[in-house]
């Protein structure tokens, strides 16, 4: 799971524009929950909803936390921490 993380996070920092964004963060969700990362988990699907929430990505990372007891949300000050912060609240790091 740790090669995954560092391949989809590529797309999410250096691709943020491409298509496949939404189904690298839920695969994200997927890999952290998998590696028992829950933060990063939510954050990743708290980034996903925040720009696709309409998106089956999110839906189906929406319904994994759910599954597993949890909800997203951004906590921590890991990668994806920063990365809400300069895309979703638009601040300068």
């Amino acid at each position: 799971y740790g090669a995954a993380v560092n391949r989809f996070r590529v797309v999410v920092e250096d691709f943020q524009t491409t298509s496949q964004t939404p189904e690298a963060l839920h695969r994200l969700v997927e890999a952290y929950l998998s590696l028992g990362l829950v933060d990063e988990a939510q954050s990743a699907a708290a980034i996903l909803g925040h720009n696709y929430q309409s998106s089956e990505w999110y839906r189906a990372s929406f319904a994994l936390l759910k599954s597993k007891g949890y909800s997203p949300k951004v906590s921590g000050t890991g990668w994806l921490s920063k990365v809400y912060r300069q895309v979703v609240k638009g601040e300068w790091l």
